[in-house]
């Protein structure tokens, strides 16, 4: 009968390789997702308070207001998110060592059929499992069965960072062509800048999906584009009302 892990393994279907290069892709991708995030949304917020007919300095107050609540919001939002995947690694790195103290063999046997399934002979299967427990048996059964590494178990901590840093790289982009443009036309060059931004983004996404660029490119910039119009005309109405 298939232990608790061995189900688990069937599961996943790890490649551990594959899951190590996916990883470093998911960081790029959110990295890139959280710059695409404030830039929409910094801009949308500048867009919302200039359709209020705001002074420059209030516009410009309220950019700073976006950018420090959005990089705060995104990562506490990442810290708890990934500190949630951390748990469950740990969790199942704490079945695994459970299962190996308690069935020592059985696990033996466990790795060499897992071994065996991915193409080795037998007998070499036997030999290598044999050498990988008397090594590391934790980390070798995590890594075949689970695709976990014990040693690069996620990082809350990091993860916060990172979203916290790409969300202000973005929400700077439209913040600062508010700055650096005349006033009467700061709105609308931080509009230009964001098409930009956009357009890069979506490329940087079809680039890593693999996706054609032109319809991530122009999904990108037209939710964005949407996104400040639909703020804008809040705004405008809001503005006229209180």
């Amino acid at each position: 009968m298939p232990s608790q892990s061995q189900e688990r393994g069937k599961a996943a279907g790890p490649q551990p390789q594959g899951a190590r290069i996916a990883s470093k892709l998911n960081w790029l991708r959110a990295g890139v997702l959280g710059a695409n995030d404030g830039i929409v949304s910094t801009s949308s917020i500048i867009f919302g308070v200039a359709g209020a007919s705001a002074s420059h300095s209030t516009i410009l107050l309220a950019g700073i207001a976006a950018i420090a609540a959005g990089a705060m919001s995104m990562a506490a939002g990442e810290y708890v998110s990934v500190s949630s995947q951390r748990d469950l690694e740990e969790a199942q790195l704490a079945i695994e060592r459970q299962e190996i103290a308690c069935d020592p063999e059985g696990e033996l046997d466990e790795l060499t059929e897992l071994l065996k399934d991915r193409g080795i002979d037998a007998d070499l299967a036997g030999r290598v499992a044999r050498q990988l427990t008397e090594r590391d048996p934790v980390t070798a059964h995590a890594k075949l069965e689970i695709g976990i590494d014990p040693s690069a178990v996620s990082n809350p901590w990091s993860a916060a960072l990172a979203s916290m840093v790409s969300f202000t790289i973005g929400g700077l982009i439209p913040f600062i062509a508010t700055v650096i443009a005349p006033v009467a036309l700061g709105v609308w060059v931080s509009g230009g800048s964001v098409v930009l931004a956009l357009g890069l983004t979506g490329w940087i996404s079809a680039w890593l999906s693999g996706a054609q660029n032109l319809p991530s490119i122009a999904r990108n910039v037209a939710g964005g584009l949407l996104a400040m119009a639909v703020t804008f005309a809040v705004g405008r109405v809001a503005g006229t009302q209180l």
